[in-house]
Protein backbone atom coordinates (compact mmCIF):
# COMPACT_ATOMS: atom_id res chain seq x y z
CA UNK A 1 0.00 0.00 0.00
CA UNK A 2 1.14 3.15 -1.05
CA UNK A 3 0.59 6.51 1.38
CA UNK A 4 0.96 10.21 -0.07
CA UNK A 5 2.31 11.75 2.31
CA UNK A 6 1.14 16.21 1.86
CA UNK A 7 2.81 18.92 2.68
CA UNK A 8 1.53 21.34 5.21
CA UNK A 9 1.81 24.08 2.73
CA UNK A 10 -0.23 22.46 0.09
CA UNK A 11 -2.40 21.78 2.95
CA UNK A 12 -2.95 25.01 3.81
CA UNK A 13 -3.44 26.21 0.53
CA UNK A 14 -5.81 24.02 -0.52
CA UNK A 15 -7.89 24.90 2.82
CA UNK A 16 -7.68 28.56 1.80
CA UNK A 17 -8.87 28.26 -1.82
CA UNK A 18 -11.85 25.81 -0.35
CA UNK A 19 -12.57 28.58 2.23
CA UNK A 20 -12.07 31.96 -0.49
CA UNK A 21 -14.36 29.86 -3.00
CA UNK A 22 -17.03 29.18 -0.31
CA UNK A 23 -17.23 33.22 0.89
CA UNK A 24 -17.09 34.39 -3.44
CA UNK A 25 -19.98 31.96 -3.53
CA UNK A 26 -21.66 33.65 -0.33
CA UNK A 27 -21.06 36.68 -1.76
CA UNK A 28 -22.34 36.16 -5.37
CA UNK A 29 -25.60 34.72 -3.61
CA UNK A 30 -26.54 37.79 -1.95
CA UNK A 31 -25.67 40.43 -4.65
CA UNK A 32 -27.75 38.20 -7.42
CA UNK A 33 -30.44 38.24 -4.10
CA UNK A 34 -30.11 41.67 -4.24
CA UNK A 35 -30.80 42.11 -7.55
CA UNK A 36 -33.47 40.43 -8.05
CA UNK A 37 -35.78 41.96 -5.44
CA UNK A 38 -34.52 45.19 -6.89
CA UNK A 39 -35.77 44.53 -10.49
CA UNK A 40 -38.97 42.61 -9.07
CA UNK A 41 -40.42 44.34 -6.18
CA UNK A 42 -43.59 46.25 -7.67
CA UNK A 43 -43.38 49.80 -7.24
CA UNK A 44 -47.14 50.02 -6.08
CA UNK A 45 -46.31 48.55 -2.36
CA UNK A 46 -46.31 51.22 -0.18
CA UNK A 47 -42.97 50.60 1.66
CA UNK A 48 -41.41 52.62 4.59
CA UNK A 49 -37.81 53.98 3.14
CA UNK A 50 -36.76 55.36 6.48
CA UNK A 51 -35.78 54.22 10.00
CA UNK A 52 -37.85 55.62 13.20
CA UNK A 53 -35.27 57.06 15.89
CA UNK A 54 -36.48 58.43 19.42
CA UNK A 55 -34.85 61.77 20.40
CA UNK A 56 -34.62 63.47 23.74
CA UNK A 57 -37.52 65.10 24.78
CA UNK A 58 -37.43 68.19 26.72
CA UNK A 59 -35.99 66.34 30.04
CA UNK A 60 -33.33 64.60 27.87
CA UNK A 61 -35.38 61.72 27.64
CA UNK A 62 -35.01 58.94 25.28
CA UNK A 63 -38.15 56.66 26.22
CA UNK A 64 -40.17 54.97 23.80
CA UNK A 65 -44.01 56.75 24.70
CA UNK A 66 -47.53 54.60 23.85
CA UNK A 67 -48.62 54.86 20.62
CA UNK A 68 -51.17 57.10 20.95
CA UNK A 69 -48.69 60.14 21.96
CA UNK A 70 -48.56 63.40 19.89
CA UNK A 71 -44.86 63.04 18.12
CA UNK A 72 -42.74 65.91 16.69
CA UNK A 73 -40.76 65.45 14.13
CA UNK A 74 -37.32 66.35 13.44
CA UNK A 75 -36.09 66.81 9.36
CA UNK A 76 -32.75 67.08 9.94
CA UNK A 77 -31.66 70.05 6.82
CA UNK A 78 -27.87 69.04 7.06
CA UNK A 79 -25.46 69.52 4.72
CA UNK A 80 -25.84 70.09 0.71
CA UNK A 81 -29.18 70.11 -0.80
CA UNK A 82 -29.25 67.78 -3.63
CA UNK A 83 -26.62 65.52 -2.53
CA UNK A 84 -27.69 62.13 -1.73
CA UNK A 85 -29.68 61.84 1.17
CA UNK A 86 -30.49 65.04 1.87
CA UNK A 87 -32.39 65.56 -1.95
CA UNK A 88 -36.02 65.67 -2.90
CA UNK A 89 -36.42 61.73 -3.15
CA UNK A 90 -35.57 61.82 0.39
CA UNK A 91 -37.55 64.33 2.08
CA UNK A 92 -40.37 63.07 -0.09
CA UNK A 93 -39.88 59.32 1.76
CA UNK A 94 -39.39 61.81 4.97
CA UNK A 95 -43.33 63.06 5.03
CA UNK A 96 -44.44 59.94 3.19
CA UNK A 97 -43.46 57.91 6.53
CA UNK A 98 -44.44 60.07 8.92
CA UNK A 99 -48.29 59.55 8.04
CA UNK A 100 -48.47 55.88 8.24
CA UNK A 101 -46.85 52.84 10.30
CA UNK A 102 -46.06 53.28 13.76
CA UNK A 103 -46.95 57.12 12.89
CA UNK A 104 -50.32 56.99 10.86
CA UNK A 105 -53.53 58.45 12.25
CA UNK A 106 -52.13 61.98 12.69
CA UNK A 107 -49.91 61.27 15.45
CA UNK A 108 -47.23 64.30 13.97
CA UNK A 109 -48.43 67.46 15.34
CA UNK A 110 -45.38 69.53 14.54
CA UNK A 111 -42.47 69.52 12.44
CA UNK A 112 -39.14 71.04 13.73
CA UNK A 113 -36.36 71.79 10.70
CA UNK A 114 -32.44 71.04 12.32
CA UNK A 115 -30.77 73.24 9.90
CA UNK A 116 -26.78 73.65 9.52
CA UNK A 117 -26.35 74.05 5.75
CA UNK A 118 -24.67 76.18 2.80
CA UNK A 119 -27.71 75.53 0.76
CA UNK A 120 -28.06 73.73 -2.33
CA UNK A 121 -29.75 73.18 -5.91
CA UNK A 122 -32.29 75.24 -7.34
CA UNK A 123 -34.02 72.22 -8.32
CA UNK A 124 -33.99 70.67 -4.37
CA UNK A 125 -34.10 74.12 -2.34
CA UNK A 126 -37.59 74.84 -4.23
CA UNK A 127 -39.57 71.29 -4.40
CA UNK A 128 -38.23 70.53 -0.56
CA UNK A 129 -39.80 73.78 0.58
CA UNK A 130 -43.07 73.35 -1.81
CA UNK A 131 -43.38 70.04 -0.33
CA UNK A 132 -43.06 71.42 3.54
CA UNK A 133 -45.73 73.85 2.96
CA UNK A 134 -47.99 71.43 1.15
CA UNK A 135 -47.36 69.24 4.27
CA UNK A 136 -48.37 72.15 6.92
CA UNK A 137 -51.49 72.77 5.38
CA UNK A 138 -52.69 69.13 4.76
CA UNK A 139 -52.50 68.39 8.05
CA UNK A 140 -52.62 71.74 9.99
CA UNK A 141 -48.79 71.31 11.71
CA UNK A 142 -46.83 74.22 12.84
CA UNK A 143 -43.62 74.00 11.12
CA UNK A 144 -40.11 75.66 13.25
CA UNK A 145 -36.69 75.85 12.10
CA UNK A 146 -33.75 75.89 14.76
CA UNK A 147 -29.84 77.34 12.55
CA UNK A 148 -27.07 75.64 14.82
CA UNK A 149 -24.47 76.44 12.73
CA UNK A 150 -24.93 77.51 8.76
CA UNK A 151 -28.38 78.31 7.61
CA UNK A 152 -27.54 79.91 3.80
CA UNK A 153 -28.78 80.43 0.54
CA UNK A 154 -30.66 77.10 -0.32
CA UNK A 155 -31.12 76.50 3.70
CA UNK A 156 -32.88 80.14 3.70
CA UNK A 157 -34.78 79.15 0.82
CA UNK A 158 -35.98 75.84 2.77
CA UNK A 159 -36.63 77.54 5.91
CA UNK A 160 -38.67 79.86 3.94
CA UNK A 161 -41.50 77.20 4.71
CA UNK A 162 -41.31 77.53 8.82
CA UNK A 163 -43.61 79.57 10.43
CA UNK A 164 -40.45 80.63 13.13
CA UNK A 165 -37.32 80.27 13.32
CA UNK A 166 -34.50 80.12 16.31
CA UNK A 167 -30.73 80.09 15.80
CA UNK A 168 -28.10 79.14 18.12
CA UNK A 169 -25.38 82.28 19.32
CA UNK A 170 -22.85 81.48 16.53
CA UNK A 171 -24.61 80.92 13.63
CA UNK A 172 -24.39 81.99 10.75
CA UNK A 173 -27.23 83.00 8.26
CA UNK A 174 -27.93 84.65 5.03
CA UNK A 175 -26.61 84.42 1.48
CA UNK A 176 -29.64 85.00 -0.92
CA UNK A 177 -28.09 84.37 -4.42
CA UNK A 178 -28.54 82.19 -7.15
CA UNK A 179 -24.92 80.76 -8.99
CA UNK A 180 -23.50 78.73 -11.83
CA UNK A 181 -20.28 77.69 -12.43
CA UNK A 182 -17.85 77.86 -12.57
CA UNK A 183 -17.11 77.81 -16.25
CA UNK A 184 -13.58 77.46 -17.79
CA UNK A 185 -11.60 78.30 -20.89
CA UNK A 186 -8.66 76.49 -21.92
CA UNK A 187 -8.69 77.77 -25.60
CA UNK A 188 -5.47 79.61 -25.22
CA UNK A 189 -4.01 77.12 -23.26
CA UNK A 190 -4.74 74.32 -25.90
CA UNK A 191 -3.36 76.74 -28.85
CA UNK A 192 -0.20 77.09 -26.77
CA UNK A 193 0.23 73.28 -26.83
CA UNK A 194 -0.77 72.66 -30.02
CA UNK A 195 -3.93 70.66 -29.25
CA UNK A 196 -6.85 71.21 -30.97
CA UNK A 197 -10.56 69.94 -29.99
CA UNK A 198 -13.49 70.40 -31.80
CA UNK A 199 -18.06 69.62 -30.78
CA UNK A 200 -20.14 68.86 -32.80
CA UNK A 201 -23.27 70.48 -32.38
CA UNK A 202 -26.18 71.64 -34.20
CA UNK A 203 -29.04 74.15 -32.99
CA UNK A 204 -28.12 78.05 -31.75
CA UNK A 205 -25.54 77.87 -28.72
CA UNK A 206 -26.00 74.50 -28.30
CA UNK A 207 -22.65 74.22 -27.32
CA UNK A 208 -22.46 77.32 -25.45
CA UNK A 209 -19.74 78.43 -22.78
CA UNK A 210 -17.90 75.55 -24.45
CA UNK A 211 -14.06 75.83 -22.89
CA UNK A 212 -12.39 74.61 -26.34
CA UNK A 213 -13.46 77.79 -28.38
CA UNK A 214 -13.42 81.67 -27.44
CA UNK A 215 -16.69 82.77 -25.65
CA UNK A 216 -18.97 85.01 -28.01
CA UNK A 217 -20.10 87.82 -26.33
CA UNK A 218 -23.75 87.44 -24.94
CA UNK A 219 -24.14 83.58 -25.62
CA UNK A 220 -24.96 83.30 -21.87
CA UNK A 221 -27.76 85.23 -22.43
CA UNK A 222 -30.48 82.83 -21.75
CA UNK A 223 -28.59 81.59 -18.59
CA UNK A 224 -28.45 84.75 -16.93
CA UNK A 225 -32.35 85.21 -17.83
CA UNK A 226 -32.69 81.75 -16.08
CA UNK A 227 -30.89 82.78 -13.44
CA UNK A 228 -32.28 86.73 -13.32
CA UNK A 229 -35.75 84.54 -12.93
CA UNK A 230 -34.24 82.06 -9.96
CA UNK A 231 -33.32 85.23 -8.00
CA UNK A 232 -36.26 87.00 -7.81
CA UNK A 233 -38.35 84.26 -7.43
CA UNK A 234 -35.89 83.41 -4.02
CA UNK A 235 -36.21 86.87 -2.81
CA UNK A 236 -39.96 86.66 -3.11
CA UNK A 237 -40.50 83.87 -1.54
CA UNK A 238 -38.36 85.07 1.34
CA UNK A 239 -39.82 88.40 1.93
CA UNK A 240 -43.29 86.88 1.51
CA UNK A 241 -42.09 84.45 4.53
CA UNK A 242 -40.39 86.60 6.71
CA UNK A 243 -42.46 90.08 6.68
CA UNK A 244 -40.16 91.74 8.76
CA UNK A 245 -37.17 91.61 5.87
CA UNK A 246 -37.05 94.66 4.35
CA UNK A 247 -37.02 94.04 0.33
CA UNK A 248 -35.13 96.91 -0.95
CA UNK A 249 -32.57 96.28 1.88
CA UNK A 250 -32.12 92.53 1.16
CA UNK A 251 -31.49 93.41 -3.25
CA UNK A 252 -29.46 96.25 -2.42
CA UNK A 253 -27.42 96.11 0.86
CA UNK A 254 -27.45 92.49 2.25
CA UNK A 255 -27.52 90.77 -1.50
CA UNK A 256 -25.60 87.46 -1.12
CA UNK A 257 -23.74 88.06 2.46
CA UNK A 258 -23.75 86.32 5.88
CA UNK A 259 -24.70 87.46 9.08
CA UNK A 260 -24.42 86.55 12.57
CA UNK A 261 -27.65 85.47 14.17
CA UNK A 262 -27.51 88.89 16.05
CA UNK A 263 -27.85 90.52 12.78
CA UNK A 264 -30.07 88.07 10.90
CA UNK A 265 -32.77 88.35 13.48
CA UNK A 266 -31.97 92.59 13.54
CA UNK A 267 -32.61 92.34 9.29
CA UNK A 268 -35.47 89.56 9.85
CA UNK A 269 -34.04 86.79 8.00
CA UNK A 270 -34.75 84.91 11.85
CA UNK A 271 -37.01 85.76 14.72
CA UNK A 272 -35.02 84.68 17.79
CA UNK A 273 -30.93 84.87 18.22
CA UNK A 274 -28.83 83.24 20.82
CA UNK A 275 -31.92 80.20 21.48
CA UNK A 276 -30.83 76.51 22.43
CA UNK A 277 -32.73 73.66 21.36
CA UNK A 278 -34.32 73.36 23.81
CA UNK A 279 -35.91 77.00 23.73
CA UNK A 280 -37.16 76.09 19.51
CA UNK A 281 -38.91 72.48 20.89
CA UNK A 282 -40.39 74.16 23.87
CA UNK A 283 -42.01 77.30 21.51
CA UNK A 284 -42.80 74.15 19.02
CA UNK A 285 -44.85 72.36 21.10
CA UNK A 286 -46.86 75.23 22.58
CA UNK A 287 -47.63 76.41 19.17
CA UNK A 288 -48.65 72.83 18.29
CA UNK A 289 -50.76 72.62 21.73
CA UNK A 290 -48.82 69.43 22.81
CA UNK A 291 -48.28 69.37 26.79
CA UNK A 292 -44.88 69.09 27.66
CA UNK A 293 -46.09 67.82 31.11
CA UNK A 294 -48.30 64.68 29.21
CA UNK A 295 -46.42 61.59 27.28
CA UNK A 296 -44.98 62.90 23.71
CA UNK A 297 -42.15 61.85 21.44
CA UNK A 298 -39.53 63.68 19.26
CA UNK A 299 -38.54 61.16 16.79
CA UNK A 300 -36.47 61.52 13.45
CA UNK A 301 -37.07 59.41 10.07
CA UNK A 302 -33.79 58.85 8.49
CA UNK A 303 -33.08 57.07 4.77
CA UNK A 304 -32.64 53.49 5.27
CA UNK A 305 -29.51 52.21 3.69
CA UNK A 306 -27.82 48.59 3.16
CA UNK A 307 -27.65 46.62 0.19
CA UNK A 308 -31.16 47.18 -0.71
CA UNK A 309 -30.98 51.21 -0.05
CA UNK A 310 -28.35 51.69 -2.04
CA UNK A 311 -29.39 49.68 -5.14
CA UNK A 312 -33.11 50.68 -4.63
CA UNK A 313 -31.62 54.67 -4.28
CA UNK A 314 -29.64 54.14 -7.26
CA UNK A 315 -26.06 55.13 -5.38
CA UNK A 316 -24.60 51.16 -5.95
CA UNK A 317 -21.77 51.19 -8.53
CA UNK A 318 -23.52 47.57 -9.31
CA UNK A 319 -26.38 49.22 -10.03
CA UNK A 320 -25.18 52.57 -11.79
CA UNK A 321 -22.58 50.30 -13.57
CA UNK A 322 -19.82 53.35 -12.84
CA UNK A 323 -17.58 54.90 -10.47
CA UNK A 324 -17.19 58.55 -9.86
CA UNK A 325 -14.04 60.07 -8.93
CA UNK A 326 -13.78 63.69 -7.54
CA UNK A 327 -11.37 66.23 -7.03
CA UNK A 328 -11.24 69.59 -5.39
CA UNK A 329 -10.35 72.70 -7.25
CA UNK A 330 -8.97 75.63 -5.22
CA UNK A 331 -9.62 74.35 -2.09
CA UNK A 332 -13.65 73.96 -2.93
CA UNK A 333 -15.61 71.13 -2.18
CA UNK A 334 -16.17 69.01 -5.46
CA UNK A 335 -19.82 69.17 -5.06
CA UNK A 336 -22.07 67.11 -7.45
CA UNK A 337 -24.34 69.70 -7.70
CA UNK A 338 -21.98 72.19 -8.66
CA UNK A 339 -22.94 71.88 -12.48
CA UNK A 340 -26.32 73.13 -11.87
CA UNK A 341 -27.97 76.34 -11.12
CA UNK A 342 -27.35 76.64 -7.17
CA UNK A 343 -28.84 78.38 -3.67
CA UNK A 344 -25.10 77.31 -2.49
CA UNK A 345 -23.16 79.42 -0.26
CA UNK A 346 -19.00 79.13 -0.70
CA UNK A 347 -16.93 81.71 0.47
CA UNK A 348 -14.11 82.49 -2.22
CA UNK A 349 -16.86 82.60 -5.11
CA UNK A 350 -19.48 80.20 -4.44
CA UNK A 351 -22.62 82.89 -3.23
Amino acid sequence: MEISHESVFVSAIRSFCKTFAGLVGIIFALLVGALLYSIFSSPYQPQEKTTFTVLPDLQRELSLKPFNAPVVLQINIQGVIGEPLLDTKTIDAILLDSQRGMLANHRVKAVLLNLNTPGGTVFDSDNIYRMLKAYKERYNVPIYGYVNGLCASGGVYVSSACDKIFASPCSIIGSVGVILGPFFNIYEGLNKLGIQAKVLSDGINKDMMSPFRPWEPGEDASLRTIMDYQYHRFVNIVTAARPRMDREKLVTVYGAQVFDAVKAQEYGYIDTAGADYADALQELMLAANMDPQKPYQVIELTPSLGIMGLLNNNQSPLHSGKIEHEITISGQPAYKIRDQFAYLYLPGGGQ
